[in-house]
């Protein structure tokens, strides 16, 4: 029996049907990629199957209690809601109880108040009846398996962590079903992998789409192709995929070739003189007639993008030269004594962890950020275009042509104007869609109406902060190929391993303890030179210490010590170790949901005690200090 499943689903959003008689089912174990072109309505298709939006027909069949899970495609960013509140948000009913006590328990750990042993209590007793440290315990280890900031706002997280904020979201309820729009957007290489890894131990039945061709060649089970509003399967991998799509358009091309020269015969005919309208056959009218109305309800596939860029005057032959920077944010070094030379014409991708300080690094380099130290020179002529991660440059409310055109009717491409409403057909973005607001468009559609206006701008150094994120697989090889050819500098942020491999000549890599190495070429070749270039260790003693957790005491010094400081010296390390053990035993106690069952009494009495402990360790680790000096 499937999980969901759907039949002659239909929907439209003016003239143009989305989805046109769409059906298909979902079985559990199997792993869907849906495919299209941007704007084909793949992300309205999952909104329908989650019942955000209705269809104008068709049915939509769910098993009874069916638990579905959603991964949207937007990031949300005006939130003060926490990592742990918005995970345990995944929990319809529990989310808001959940975190209020999350809430409560961190606040008892500072002080611990009668009023405030009262709150934990009363909630406490409210889990309890409503099963809920069952479901407290699961958003604990999301958190942990995902390694997530549990009490830091999502608005003060990067792209990639509020992406895998939401992905604990969606994994939290341990839902049957899996919707996930675009999920390896804004995330790293590393959680990439990891997320790889999930998605192919997920037992229930996910429907996915995504740009990334790694990811869909190694989990899809099938595609799901939407085009022009035919919902289409496909069993196998994309290559075969591309393989049979390519065989099935030429043979729609042959067919309407012939069917449009038969029509133009019969239009011939029907126009013939008086004579061949007396011997007029009605038959053959009526037939006329129908190939008219096919032809009418035919959808030709939409056209390639053409992607122009607008190029600056030529730049100096030096762009950019960094020498010793040093930046720290909020007394957390990100990038220390680092020093490179962009020569115009260089590509330069940016490989690093989410967080790290790629995009720091974006803004030292251009003058936006002071480092601490060091300093930055900026080569002559520069006209710089930037495309922003999160695309904030976009006003929702304002339409497609006027987020364009800035009140222009032509934009000039190369010393040639063009008028906007043709210049936005090159984006594929039709006169009626140009016409629409910005809050209309999908994501891909999004992305394209940003490169759009950030081609328009003339430029000669390119700032591009992920800009591969929700492009069809198509709209992807022609950017690659439009940066291929554009004579400027490029600096590149992005996550999509074929993408740096086609596009770059360099790649700044940030490889930890604020070190941010320059290798030659793309991602493949980063990985193939990190090994040599990598310091040889040093060879091991032969006998190699044992570690123990306070750092073994040295020998006294002869005269410095007395008798009893001696033997005071020698028993500390042990000492330590002890009280290190109580109080490890003491936090694990506390942070058992259960602790906070017991009477209040008890629990301000471990409180205190653990309070207590770690005074007492402190002291000891100060005295050993100075016994050792």
């Amino acid at each position: 029996m499937p999980l969901l499943s759907i039949d002659n689903l239909s929907i439209a959003f003016g003239a143009e049907k989305l989805l046109d008689g769409a059906s298909f089912q979902l079985e559990a174990g199997e792993r869907v990629c849906l495919i299209g072109r941007n704007g084909a309505g793949k992300t309205t298709l999952l909104r329908l199957l989650t019942g955000e939006t209705l269809p104008d027909s068709g049915e939509i069949w769910r098993q009874p209690g069916l638990r579905v899970a959603t991964l949207a495609q937007e990031l949300p960013t005006d939130t003060t809601a926490t990592a742990f509140e918005i995970v345990a948000g995944g929990l319809d009913g529990l989310g808001e109880l959940l975190a209020e006590y999350h809430e409560a328990a961190l606040q008892l750990t500072h002080d611990a108040s009668a009023e405030q042993l009262q709150q934990v209590e009363r909630l406490q007793h409210e889990l309890e009846a409503r099963d809920g440290w069952r479901w407290q315990q699961r958003v604990e280890t999301v958190i942990t398996r995902l390694q997530l900031p549990a009490d830091t706002p999502l608005a003060e997280l990067s792209g990639g962590w509020r992406r895998r904020v939401l992905l604990g979201r969606a994994l939290v309820s341990e839902p049957e079903v899996l919707l996930l729009d675009e999920p390896t957007n804004h995330l790293d290489l590393e959680t990439i992998q990891w997320l790889e890894e999930e998605l192919l131990e997920f037992r229930g039945g996910l429907l996915f789409v995504t740009h990334d061709r790694a990811l869909l060649q190694r989990l899809a089970t099938r595609l799901l192709e939407l085009d022009r509003g035919i919902l289409t399967s496909w069993p196998g991998d994309y290559a075969a995929f591309v393989e049979k799509k390519a065989a099935l358009l030429e043979i729609e091309a042959r067919h309407n070739a012939k069917f449009d020269k038969n029509l133009a015969q019969e239009e011939v005919w029907i126009r013939q003189g008086i004579k061949a309208r007396r011997t007029r056959n009605e038959g053959r009218v009526r037939e006329l007639l129908a190939l008219r109305e096919e032809r009418r309800q035919r959808r030709e596939q939409t056209g390639k993008a053409r992607f122009e860029l607008e190029q600056a005057e030529t730049s100096g032959k030096l762009v950019i030269e960094a020498k010793n920077l040093r930046y720290a944010w909020q007394d957390t070094p990100l990038i220390r004594d680092f020093s490179t030379q962009i020569m115009r014409g260089d590509r330069i991708g940016l490989i690093g962890p989410n967080g790290s300080g790629k995009t720091t690094l974006l803004n030292l380099l251009l003058g936006r950020l002071t480092p601490d130290t060091g300093q930055v020179r900026l080569g002559t002529k520069l006209e710089i275009a930037w495309f922003d991660q999160l695309r904030e440059r976009l006003d929702p409310e304002q339409t497609v042509l006027d987020t364009v055109a800035e009140g222009r009717e032509t934009v000039a491409i190369n010393g040639r104007h063009r008028h906007v409403i043709g210049y936005l057909g090159d984006f594929l973005f039709t006169p009626q869609r140009a016409r629409s607001p910005v809050k209309s468009l999908s994501g891909g559609e999004r992305n394209r109406l940003l490169l759009a206006r950030l081609f328009s701008q003339p430029a000669n150094l390119l700032v591009m902060d992920e800009p591969t994120n929700d492009l069809d697989l198509e709209t992807l090889e022609l950017l690659e190929e439009l940066l291929l050819d554009y004579s400027g500098t490029l600096l590149l942020v992005s996550h999509d391993r074929a993408f740096l491999d086609n596009v770059v000549t360099s790649c700044l890599v940030f490889e930890g303890s604020e070190t941010v190495r320059e290798y030659v070429g793309g991602y493949s070749d980063w990985r193939r030179q990190r090994p040599a270039l990598e310091p040889t260790p040093v060879a091991k003693p032969v006998n190699p210490p044992k570690p123990v957790s306070p750092p073994a005491s040295k020998p006294a010094k002869p005269g410095k010590l007395g008798y009893n400081e001696r033997r005071e010296l020698e028993q500390l390390p042990a000492r330590i170790e002890a009280l290190e053990q109580r109080q490890q035993a003491l936090q694990m106690q506390i942070a058992d949901p259960a602790f906070y069952k017991q009477e209040p009494e008890t629990i301000a009495q471990r409180l205190e005690e653990l309070r207590s402990l770690e005074a007492e360790l402190e002291a000891a680790y100060a005295r050993w200090e100075k016994l050792e000096l």
